[in-house]
């Protein structure tokens, strides 16, 4: 009777595990700093900067500083993204000097990777939690993410017609992180005359902010579920609207 009453037991314990539902913990440092759909810290209007050139870095110049805690690796690493940004385009960066007023603050901090919006005329942070190169914010292209919303990038699944191209599935995502996926007007959101783009480095996984592991963005396109989220390589894109934005007349070879 003991052994019989000891399996029914385990038999319950067993089927309230199964019927419990599992819960995920967000680990992606893109999505865990706490700011705007994770990563972007607001810039005041920072819904106009889209269309409002005020915000563009004047004469395609970009000053960056690297502070001198960061090693000699990891300051290699994010010159490289810088590099990547580029080659492809007609804008410059440089090395800001103890008299620039107005710079991105490369930092490493706790907290995850977040950026501000766009150039705001005032020495402005970029953080990039300390990780292994190739882990975290220190993935190449999660560094070019990060710039790119200081050049002005705001994330593609906030686009004003992002329902054409992806569901957001509401009851997977975390309470309290709806307001993440929110979407743009076409007022305050460019898109250069440009598809929606799932390959974009600046799209989201499809699970960002998933409270059961399932996802919370699905692609409507068959065969893009595995390439939203990419941190592989700058889109076609991300190229044309990134010199739509400077009006480059040029990109370099």
């Amino acid at each position: 009777m003991y052994y019989y009453s000891i399996l029914f037991l385990l038999l319950i314990v067993i089927n309230v595990a199964w019927a419990a539902p599992s819960v995920r913990t967000e680990t992606d440092p893109e999505l865990t700093a706490g700011y705007v759909e994770g990563d972007m810290v607001p810039s005041g209007s920072s819904k106009n900067i889209w269309r409002n050139e005020t915000y563009r870095w004047p004469n395609r110049i970009v000053y960056y500083h690297i502070n001198s805690y960061i090693d000699e690796e990891h300051r290699n690493h994010i010159v490289s993204a810088i590099q990547k940004i580029e080659s492809i385009s007609c804008l410059t960066f440089k090395e800001a000097t103890t008299d620039q007023k107005y710079y991105v603050n490369v930092t490493s901090e706790e907290g995850g990777c977040f950026s501000y919006i766009g150039y705001l005329n005032r020495v402005q942070q970029l953080n990039l939690q300390d990780n292994e190169i190739g882990v975290g914010c220190f993935r190449l292209y999660t560094i070019v993410h990060e710039f790119l919303h200081a050049l002005g990038f705001f994330h593609q699944q906030s686009a004003a017609d992002r329902d054409d191209y992806v569901q957001i599935v509401e009851e997977n995502i975390t309470e309290g992180m709806e307001f993440n996926f929110d979407k743009y007007t076409e007022e305050t959101v460019n898109d250069f005359g440009e598809k929606y783009d799932y390959g974009s480095v600046m799209h989201y996984g499809s699970y960002a902010f998933s409270k059961n592991g399932e996802r919370t963005i699905v692609a409507l396109e068959e065969g893009k579920e595995d390439v939203i989220g990419q941190r592989l390589e700058l889109s076609d894109t991300d190229i044309r609207k990134l010199n739509a934005m400077y009006k480059c007349p040029f990109v370099r070879e």
